[in-house]
Order: C-alpha cells, then sequence, then structure tokens
C-alpha cells in the first residue's frame, strides 16, 4: 500500500513537471513555432522508448505528434486527445505572473495551457507510458494526439491523424478539455457565413442621398437580430436552443465617402432541430429581405465558410459510459454535459466518431488573464481516465 502510494505521488509529480516544461515553451496558435514544445514531448517519450511521430498538414506545416500503443490482441483502438498550442496572452501587463511561468503557487500551476491543455497532455503520455509493459494482454491500441493545430480554430493536427493511412482510425476518443465537475457529452454544431452587402459609393456631403454599405449592413443585422429560432428540441431530446450571432462588420475609410462595401461575419450555432441547412436558408432569407426593401445594384453575397454538425452522446454510448463509470468508481459525483460552444468533438461527428470533449482539474483564467490549473485533484482525474481507458482496451 506505502509502496502504491509512494508510486503515484512520484507520477503525479512527474506529469506536473513535464506539463511545467510545456508551458515553458510558448505555443500560442498562429504566433509561435510550435517545434520546440513538441521536442519536450519527444525527448520525454523516447526516453521511455515509446513509439511516436510527428504529424504535418497539407502545407507541410508541423501540426501535431501520435503516440500509438498496440495491444497484443484484436480490438478497438481508442484515443486521448490534448491541445498543445494555446490561446494568445493578450495584455501581458494584466496578468500576476508571467503566460510562460510554469511555475505553483499554492496549489495551482501558473500559465498559459496550465488548464487548455498542457496539463492533459502531460497526463496522457503517462498513461501511454503506464499501459506500454502491459499491452500485449489489452485488445486494439492507444493513440495520444498532441494537436498543435488546435487554437488556431484548423484543428490540423486531428485533420492529419484522420487523414493518416498509417494510423488506426479511433472508435472513440476522449478530449482532455479542463473542468472536474461534467463530462462533455455534446454540444451544438455551427455555420458560418461571410456577407458582402453592396451600394453605389459617394460623396458624405452630396446633395443626393445615398444609402451607402454600412447602412444596408446595419438594416442587414437588424433583420438577423430579429429573426425567430426555434426553442430545445424536445423530440431529439438535445438540451440546448440554438444561436445566431453577427460577430464581424467591416466597412469605409476615413468621412468623406460613404462606401460601396460592407462585410460581415454570421456564426450560428446548431441543434440536430436546426441544423446547417436551417441556418443558410434563414440567413438566406434575411438577405433577399434587405435586397427587397433596399434595392442596390449588386445582390447582397453569402458565402459559407465553415460547417460542424451538433452531436451528443447517450451516457450508454462509449466513451462517454467508460470516462462517467471511472469518474463514479472513483467516488466522483459527475454529470454529462452538453457545451453550448462546439469544439473538436464537432469535427470528429463530422467523420462518424464519438468524443467526449472535457473531464479535467479545476481551473480559472481559460483563454483569459492568469490561467492556471488546481492541481489537487490531479491524481483522481490521472486515475479516471487511466480506468476509462484500461476498461476499453480489456472488452476488445
Amino acid at each position: 500500500m506505502i509502496d502504491d502510494l509512494q508510486q503515484d505521488e512520484a507520477r503525479t509529480a512527474s506529469v506536473v513537471e513535464l506539463a511545467q516544461k510545456l508551458i515553458r515553451r510558448p505555443s500560442r496558435g498562429g504566433i509561435d513555432d510550435c517545434g520546440p514544445v513538441l521536442a519536450v514531448v519527444e525527448d520525454w517519450l523516447e526516453d521511455r522508448c515509446l513509439p511516436h511521430r510527428r504529424l504535418h498538414g497539407d502545407a507541410g506545416g508541423l501540426v501535431g505528434l501520435l503516440v500509438e500503443i498496440s495491444g497484443g490482441r484484436p480490438g478497438a483502438w481508442w484515443t486521448l486527445d490534448a491541445c498543445m498550442d494555446t490561446a494568445p496572452y493578450g495584455d501581458e501587463g494584466a496578468w500576476s505572473f508571467p503566460p510562460a511561468s510554469g511555475g505553483i503557487v499554492d496549489g495551482w500551476l501558473l500559465g498559459r495551457g496550465a488548464a487548455d491543455s498542457k496539463l492533459a497532455a502531460a497526463m496522457f503520455c503517462h498513461i501511454a507510458a503506464d499501459l506500454a509493459p502491459r499491452a500485449e494482454a489489452l485488445h486494439g491500441g492507444l493513440t495520444v494526439l498532441l494537436d498543435v493545430d488546435e487554437h488556431t480554430g484548423g484543428f490540423g493536427g486531428a485533420r492529419a491523424y484522420l487523414e493518416d493511412p498509417h494510423a488506426a482510425r479511433p472508435a472513440g476518443v476522449m478530449i482532455g478539455y479542463p473542468g472536474l465537475g461534467e463530462v462533455v457529452v455534446g454540444g451544438r454544431g455551427l455555420w458560418r457565413a461571410s456577407i458582402a452587402v453592396h451600394a453605389p459609393s459617394g460623396h458624405s456631403g452630396s446633395r443626393r442621398t445615398v444609402v451607402g454599405a454600412i447602412s444596408r449592413a446595419a438594416h442587414l443585422v437588424r433583420l438577423l437580430d430579429k429573426a425567430e429560432l426555434p426553442g430545445a428540441d424536445g423530440v431529439s431530446g438535445f438540451p440546448l436552443s440554438p444561436k445566431l450571432s453577427v460577430t464581424a462588420f467591416h466597412g469605409g475609410q476615413g468621412f468623406s465617402v460613404t462606401p460601396d462595401r460592407c462585410d460581415l461575419n454570421v456564426d450560428v450555432r446548431t441543434t440536430p432541430g436546426f441544423d446547417a441547412y436551417d441556418a443558410e436558408r434563414l440567413v438566406r432569407e434575411a438577405v433577399a429581405a434587405l435586397d427587397a426593401e433596399l434595392p442596390a445594384p449588386s445582390p447582397t453575397e453569402v458565402t459559407p465558410v465553415a460547417s460542424w454538425p451538433p452531436f451528443r452522446l447517450a451516457e450508454a454510448e462509449q466513451p462517454a459510459a467508460a470516462l462517467l463509470g471511472a469518474a463514479a468508481a472513483a467516488g466522483l459525483t459527475v454529470r454529462a454535459k452538453t457545451a453550448g460552444p462546439s469544439n473538436i468533438g464537432n469535427l470528429l461527428a463530422g467523420e462518424g466518431i464519438p468524443a467526449t470533449a472535457g473531464f479535467g482539474v479545476p481551473y480559472e483564467g481559460l483563454h483569459g488573464i492568469d490561467e492556471r490549473a488546481h492541481l489537487a485533484e490531479l491524481p483522481t482525474v490521472y486515475a479516471v481516465y487511466r480506468r476509462a481507458v484500461l476498461d476499453l482496451l480489456r472488452a476488445g
């Protein structure tokens, strides 16, 4: 018993030490070179003789790392996924510690990526190391995916993994986003579009009245804001309603010209009862109303730019069942949650791959200032993921 306790303490200390090294390698998505942060993990994996390889995107850029532990018996493969690129720092002067600190104060691991998701990356690497010596007795296999193109919105690591002909396709994925009280088993989807609103240009001081592109675009925003969206879908049981937001508005320059173009971005969060088709129809109906009420020489253009389906796993569906069961066995009261924001689980859902998208340590400041992760719960979170993976790999 004492030996087990000492082993657990040593493992926890090792997870934290690796996470600290990762935090101290800045890896802001689209800003920093992510090679150095992956090199830290590669050195750690090489020291333990764990098989791993880099992933590259279509343009040849580095997008992730795969760790693959093959079982000795036939069966399904399962994946643990954590991103190692991070959000930007924002106003560094507003932080009470350096964003790349990696220090520990009052039981909190400090720095960008502590919560999302370098601590999870370190934990998942250790689970792979735990399983490797017993792999011959396990069914299928375990993949650890470390994505360094997640916060860009490109999810290049996940895409390269799914397109890799040498990688076993996962039966399910557990994503290491933080938060102790919930296992995220679903999320709203999204449909996004850019909209170009046109109008004749003119001088702002002219006697001739010109309804400029900005005025037309403002009217379109009002039409979109007034659009009626359905409530939560009682038939499917999906607990959230769809939502429409205008997220960008650009047009004009200076003061003396009414511009001939204004561009909008529209983000619609979708549900099983209001999907991408419904979202696009609603937006195009608002655009048609604009062009009818305030005609212009050129019609308003709608260009769809992204579409992900909503997803929601039943609590009895894997890998949700394994993770919820392992949490209950650890004495935790954890609820299954459907998230409002979309996440990488939506990308996987589009590929027909079930995923959980969150269970981890308590945290503060995610994507904001003073990001930190609480370490007291780390041994329990580690044990939950380890048990969930073992249950899946023993089942075959």
